[in-house]
């Protein structure tokens, strides 16, 4: 059989003391409505604190992934640099190298011509005592010095230059052709005189010495010698229309001569 309802007259009245059995229930729900009321408003930022946090995981995924694409770009970077300094580290070692071969060939070449003209020098000597014999009784357009006596200064002179004393060998040329211009060894003297000159690094007196030959005693057989070591001065002074002008008088003059030869390989250079 169903209980009807209470009415609000069968509420007990305010301040009246509560029945036993609805305090106990009362204690007990109170609690449990409380905990819902906890777990339903923390849901909210607990859900919104996960999407948070995904959200900072893809970003600092993105930035280490732009991080580790730019290391890389500059690590590539670096490499290529390095390797483009190790290239050109090995062009100037080897250049390096090609110049001191240049060099030592070049000096090879100037020591060789060197030693060919005192060879020849040394030859031509030689040759002249026996082409006076052979000229008969004819006298001497002008009167003959000490032979001897000039062989040993012009000797001394040349010793000088042997031994690399330029500086001492041009003062005993001139000192040479200054007491003995008439001499048969004038114009060798004078030509060595030249190269004296040059190997101190004085081409503008080498100029001077060598176009003495040429224009003193232009059938020696120094005079086409003289010209290309005036051609060369010339070139090292900058003055390569000179030196040019130089060459095509010595191929000109002396065109079955050693030292044209020579100006001819020059001139295609030019």
């Amino acid at each position: 059989m169903t209980r009807p309802p209470r009415s609000l007259h069968s509420l007990p009245p305010e301040g009246a003391p509560v029945p036993l059995e609805a305090a106990r229930r009362g204690a007990w729900t109170r609690p449990l409505r409380i905990a819902l009321l906890v777990a339903l408003l923390g849901t909210g930022p607990a859900q919104a604190g996960l999407f948070d946090d995904d959200e900072a995981r893809r970003q600092i995924a993105d930035i280490k992934a732009k991080f580790d694409a730019r290391f890389d770009q500059q690590a590539r970077a670096q490499l290529d640099l390095a390797g483009q300094i190790q290239k050109q580290a090995e062009e100037i070692a080897r250049l390096h190298g090609q110049i001191e071969t240049l060099s030592y060939e070049l000096e090879t070449t100037k020591k060789r011509q060197q030693d060919f003209y005192l060879d020849l020098d040394s030859r031509l000597r030689k040759l002249e005592p026996q082409a006076a014999a052979e000229g008969g009784d004819k006298p001497p357009a002008k009167p003959a010095g000490d032979p001897v006596a000039e062989g040993q200064e012009y000797e001394a002179a040349l010793n000088f230059f042997k031994a690399n004393k330029f500086k001492e060998a041009a003062a005993a040329f001139g000192a040479f052709l200054q007491k003995r211009p008439d001499s048969s060894l004038a114009p060798n003297a004078q030509f060595w005189l030249g190269n004296a000159w040059y190997a101190q690094r004085d081409c503008k007196k080498a100029i001077e010495a060598q176009s003495a030959v040429t224009s003193k005693w232009p059938d020696s057989s120094k005079a086409p010698d003289a010209w290309l070591a005036i051609a060369t001065c010339q070139q090292e002074m900058g003055n390569a229309a000179g030196s040019k002008r130089s060459l095509e008088t010595l191929v000109a003059k002396y065109p079955a001569a050693p030292a044209a030869e020579t100006a001819r390989q020059r001139l295609k250079k030019k």
